[in-house]
């Protein structure tokens, strides 16, 4: 079993406050086997294991430092990490730091561990990776669904590794969409992926007001799963806003019964 330290959200760039292990426990004899170290202030969050029985292997989404480490079990028998993805932070003015890392809150893998999933709650993607080579994924859809980055917003992207110009705000059935995508959750045919947009209401409070004042919504994506590739079903949108004691913060996505974030079924 894989644990992860407690972490706090950054206020400061001081060093040493973030949680930067994956603690191994022996499920069988509930003892305390090891520690891996992903890097200082990483703040891992999200743990999936591949669900291939026979794979001793995993990924890790690392929310301040905005990596994703594969963890595997060596030959010898213990259990080591390597980075595989790093989202580059973007250079910014108009917000509480000049450097904004994507903030990867959650992660999951499709049930025939064809593809690794992602969200950046800051930047406002969800990042779909082929991890046919579990060490070397490879970057195959992408889609901008809000964030702190949009154009015409309070925040001015100076320098970015990646995008030639900040997105678009992100519209859906006439509604501005505040937040950025948060949950995820894929349908067993790996097909749609589901999103919701709050974190935590204080953060929420603190990084999205607006969300607050709205309420949260779910989107759904559809999935290339031959070739890789996500499109916004233009068609579907729940909005929590509009819940009679609304606005709500809606979070987590499950199935009944058992879905790709967990092993567990009845």
């Amino acid at each position: 079993m894989l644990g992860i330290f407690p972490w706090l959200l950054p206020r400061s760039k001081a060093t040493g406050r973030y949680g930067r292990r994956l603690n191994v426990w022996d499920w069988t004899t509930h003892t305390y086997v090891q520690a891996i170290d992903v890097g200082e202030d990483a703040a891992p969050l999200e743990i999936r294991f591949l669900h291939n029985p026979d794979a001793a292997e995993g990924y890790v989404g690392c929310t301040i430092s905005s990596a994703i480490h594969r963890f595997y079990k060596t030959e010898r028998g213990d259990w080591a990490a390597e980075k595989v993805i790093q989202v580059p932070s973007k250079k910014v003015e108009g917000w509480l730091l000049p450097d904004m890392p994507g903030f990867i809150t959650d992660i999951l893998i499709s049930l025939d561990d064809r593809f690794l999933y992602f969200s950046n709650w800051l930047h406002g993607d969800i990042r779909q990776y082929d991890i046919s080579d579990t060490r070397k994924p490879k970057l195959v859809g992408q889609v901008f669904l809000g964030g702190s980055i949009t154009k015409g917003g309070p925040v001015t992207v100076c320098r970015d590794e990646e995008l030639q110009s900040q997105p678009d705000p992100f519209f859906i059935k006439g509604k501005r969409v505040p937040g950025g995508p948060q949950m995820i959750q894929l349908s067993l045919d790996g097909k749609r992926l589901y999103v919701t947009t709050s974190l935590y209401s204080a953060w929420d409070r603190q990084f999205y007001p607006n969300l607050v004042k709205d309420g949260s919504v779910m989107l759904q994506l559809d999935v290339d799963t031959e070739q890789g590739g996500l499109t916004v079903n233009e068609s579907f949108l729940v909005d929590f806003g509009k819940e009679p004691d609304g606005p709500c913060l809606a979070h987590e996505i499950r199935y009944p019964g058992g879905d790709c974030t967990s092993d567990i079924w009845v």
